[in-house]
């Protein structure tokens, strides 16, 4: 019998190890919609009415309708008092959120749909993909480490922003698709990754400064004149998000700093701030004196309208788990991973910048895009993970009441 004929006796099993190998970000994915439906179902909306998580109205809060209507008309700026006679007088419109969440909101409603399933879909596909980037940079092998991993993922910190009607899941995959591409060589990856993520949400900044100093960890296989270039080109391309982001709101108002304007005149920001002092402000905030809902409460919505306090604990811990985690790796092995870089540098630049920038009441779903420090967590030993799992399931379920019953913005 020729060679070429001889069955292969490995080739199944091969393939059914890559396919099991695909299995788990699916499940993560799916596991993550049951758990937030679960959370859904036991919170009251604020009109006293149970929340349906199946529908768009579940999914929309505060910013959500700035992000719709860029994808339904395009953007502007006008003074509140032409609209709204007892407005103050201060600047309103939304030229101060980010174009690609929504312009990929506009580009899925080209199919049929509406705005608001589509915009459900654009975050869900983003969600997928956050999982499906992440398993490959955890070397899409399942262990313990890995499996714990994605089960952190699932109920991340803050994570109930990744199935809201916002650009928090679409940020996240464009900066794990930057991690992707510093970590294969590949500048376009990165900045393309990169691209997505400043054009999605301010938090994409970091992902600016962490290419910048790539130099320094990445493109090894490059001389230093070729390092520096590689990770400048792709600083600056990804920095071209902004630059996408002012163009469009040019073209609508007229004006180049139509973000700043509104940023400065409607919610006082714009300058740095003492991260110390908006900290404080973050975990002082009087949320529940926002809303309450009426009647008898479950007892996860009664101890769900101060859950931004051991939110912020909770964030604390896992940045710091992650520079313990990496310092023990740099002392033993005398290197860390390029991944490993990418991700640390990302993840404490997330955990800074709301509190250098102010975001007193949006903190949390800024923090959410954190969620690229889970490369770290495979590296902790099980008497971290397992715990680290627990407190994150515990907060999720609180922090997604509150969501829910409409307190957060």
């Amino acid at each position: 019998m020729p060679e070429a004929a001889v069955a292969d006796p490995t080739a199944r099993p091969a393939r059914r190890g890559r396919r099991r190998d695909v299995l788990p970000p699916v499940v993560a994915w799916l596991a993550a919609n049951l758990l937030t439906w679960m959370v859904a179902k036991e919170s009251v909306a604020g009109d006293g009415s149970k929340v349906a998580f199946w529908s768009t109205a579940g999914r929309h809060r505060w910013d959500s309708g700035h992000y719709l209507s860029i994808a339904r008309t395009g953007y502007e700026m006008f003074r509140c008092r032409d609209r709204y006679a007892n407005f103050p007088d201060v600047m309103c419109g939304n030229a101060a959120w980010f174009p690609a969440y929504p312009m990929a909101v506009r580009a899925v409603s080209a199919t049929g749909l509406s705005y608001e399933p589509a915009a459900v879909v654009v975050t869900e596909l983003s969600l997928f993909g956050m999982f499906a980037v992440l398993w490959w940079l955890l070397g899409a092998r399942l262990t313990w480490a890995t499996g714990l991993t994605l089960a952190i993922g699932t109920v991340f910190p803050g994570g109930i922003y990744f199935h809201a009607m916002f650009p928090i899941a679409a940020g996240t995959l464009g900066l794990l698709v930057c991690i992707a591409g510093v970590k294969r060589g590949s500048w376009a990856i990165a900045a393309a990754g990169g691209f997505v993520a400043v054009s999605s949400h301010l938090v994409g900044a970091v992902a600016v400064g962490m290419l910048l100093l790539s130099a320094l960890f990445a493109w090894q296989r490059d001389t230093w004149p070729v390092r520096i270039a590689k990770a400048v080109a792709t600083a600056a391309l990804a920095g071209c998000g902004v630059l996408w982001a002012k163009w469009m709101a040019w073209q609508a108002t007229g004006h180049w700093d139509a973000y700043e304007i509104i940023q400065r005149s409607s919610y006082g920001q714009g300058d740095l701030r003492q991260p110390f002092d908006e900290m404080r402000k973050a975990y002082a905030f009087p949320f529940s004196d926002w809303y309450k809902p009426q009647g008898h409460l479950s007892w996860l919505m009664e101890h769900s309208l101060a859950a931004h306090r051991p939110q912020l604990w909770l964030n604390t811990a896992f940045v710091l788990l992650v520079l313990a985690t990496a310092a023990v790796r740099l002392v033993r092995n005398h290197r860390l991973d390029v991944e490993e870089w990418a991700a640390l540098i990302l993840t404490v630049g997330i955990f800074l910048l709301p509190f250098f920038a102010g975001a007193e009441k949006s903190w949390y779903r800024n923090h959410a895009q954190m969620f690229v420090g889970l490369i770290w967590v495979r590296h902790m030993p099980r008497w971290v993970q397992v715990p680290l799992l627990v407190c994150c399931a515990m907060q999720y379920a609180l922090l997604g009441a509150m969501f829910f019953a409409g307190v957060l913005v």
